[in-house]
């Protein structure tokens, strides 16, 4: 599958390996090891999860990466893992692996940064905590609105393929009905957050790649 560039000379190490694959094994070990760590102590939360009254304070800014690979529960991390294997993969292939790894990450903490500035926006909860790889997650089904937007992808309850430009805004509005009809702490404004970013780069992509974003447009039509 078509790569936006080649990267010259020996590769690292790092990337040598299925990015995607490496992501998935790194938030099954911090989700044991910090799943434990809290279980030991509760207040280790406080140094793992993403919470707005701690960076208001300045306090534990690391979470913004931590949070990104902690989950609330097993069926949390499996929800996001299993979106993580099919999404990531096609994007890594998109992309290619080192521009997919760094735009992973960027869109979690740009989902996590969103999260907290939408405390002082909304007057939310600055004591609520964010955990998840969603943020991240909805960076690359943003991405794919504007670089494949008639790609046919599956979502939730629906069993016929949706094409990606309506699927992405109906993944979110669908989860913010959930959350709101099920009191469910669902991290909308951290999903919104990393869709935002999603867009904001593919736009970039498409801007600076035309012809490529063009075929590979085509290509998944």
């Amino acid at each position: 599958m078509t790569e936006f560039y080649k990267i010259q000379g020996r590769k690292k190490r790092l990337f040598n390996t299925n990015i995607t694959f490496l992501l998935i094994i790194i938030n099954i070990i911090c989700f044991i090891l910090f799943s434990i760590l809290i279980y030991l102590n509760n207040n280790f939360l406080d140094y793992i999860a993403l919470k707005p009254a701690n960076i208001i304070n300045n306090l534990y800014l690391w979470t913004f990466i931590t949070s990104m690979f902690m989950h609330g529960g097993f069926f949390h991390l499996f929800a996001n893992m299993l979106s993580l294997m099919f999404i990531g993969n096609f994007v890594e292939r998109l992309l290619g692996k080192k521009r997919f790894f760094y735009f992973y990450l960027l869109s979690g903490i740009f989902a996590g940064i969103f999260f907290v500035l939408s405390g002082f926006l909304f007057s939310s909860d600055f004591n609520a905590y964010a955990v998840g790889a969603s943020g991240a997650l909805f960076g690359l089904v943003g991405l794919l609105m504007i670089i494949t937007p008639n790609l046919p992808v599956y979502i939730m309850f629906i069993p016929i393929p949706v094409k990606m430009k309506y699927a992405a805004p109906g993944m979110l509005i669908l989860l913010w009905l959930i959350s709101l009809l099920g009191n469910i702490p669902i991290g909308n404004t951290a999903h919104l957050g990393g869709f935002v970013a999603g867009l904001i780069y593919g736009f970039y992509l498409k801007k600076k790649y035309k012809n490529k974003t063009m075929y590979i447009k085509k290509m998944f039509s």
